[in-house]
């Protein structure tokens, strides 16, 4: 896919916001970036299968598994078995690796959400910032498909049993202003191509950068409909 090439990510650190598929983000362009990867998050995630897991405590310790393993996850997991902050500042991580790729807010495994006042937990040492959004929660009620349906039913004036239509979840993110650069997954029908260009033209039409695709497909694809 490339996506780090699409994104034009330069070295340093990521945060990845949003909902429907941050976590798969990550460990595609932990594979993809070139040099040592820190993945880690501000909040809670679960850990990654294909890494290897180290409490991020000791400098040193993670040091010497980058020049082994090249990508590691740090964090302590809690009764949950999801993992909380590195104990490491993110500005000691930059030191360690030439990216640090961030979870910085939860959905719940919603595809969709709103943000509280609180989220996302970005580090001041992110210089880059990804917002997620999935495409599989159009179309169903907004009670149902998005976490913080208030938050979402508050900054488009719709009704949490209203459909949640690819305008109103770009009018969201438009509002929120979190970030400059979306990407909206779990595009794999011709429906929800038709769906994704709805979405990206609220979107592209303020300025923003929008893709689209498919992580577990292997696809993404710009959409410039300026």
């Amino acid at each position: 896919m490339e996506l780090a090439r699409a994104f034009s990510l330069t070295p340093g650190v990521v945060s990845v916001i949003g909902s429907g598929g941050k976590t798969t983000l990550l460990s595609v362009l932990a594979r993809e970036l070139p040099g040592p990867v820190i993945l880690c998050t501000t909040t809670h995630m679960f850990p990654f299968s294909e890494y290897s897991l180290l409490p991020g405590d000791d400098a040193g310790q993670v040091e010497a598994a980058l020049e082994q393993f090249r990508v590691v996850c740090l964090g302590q997991p809690d009764e949950r078995g999801k993992l909380t902050a590195p104990a490491l500042p993110f500005s000691q991580l930059r030191a360690l690796a030439s990216w640090v790729l961030v979870e910085a807010d939860g959905s719940k495994r919603l595809p969709l959400k709103a943000h509280a006042a609180y989220e996302p937990v970005i580090p001041p040492e992110s210089g880059q910032t990804i917002l997620v959004a999935g495409a599989s929660g159009f179309g169903a009620p907004i009670r149902q498909t998005v976490h913080r349906p208030e938050g979402f039913c508050a900054l488009t004036g719709a009704s949490p049993e209203e459909p949640a239509s690819p305008e109103l979840a770009a009018r969201v993110i438009l509002q929120e202003g979190l970030a400059r650069r979306v990407f909206l997954n779990q595009v794999e029908s011709p429906k929800d191509w038709l769906q994704a260009e709805r979405f990206a033209r609220v979107l592209t039409d303020a300025g923003l950068e929008v893709w689209a695709g498919s992580l577990q497909q292997g696809v993404c694809r710009p959409l410039d409909l300026l």
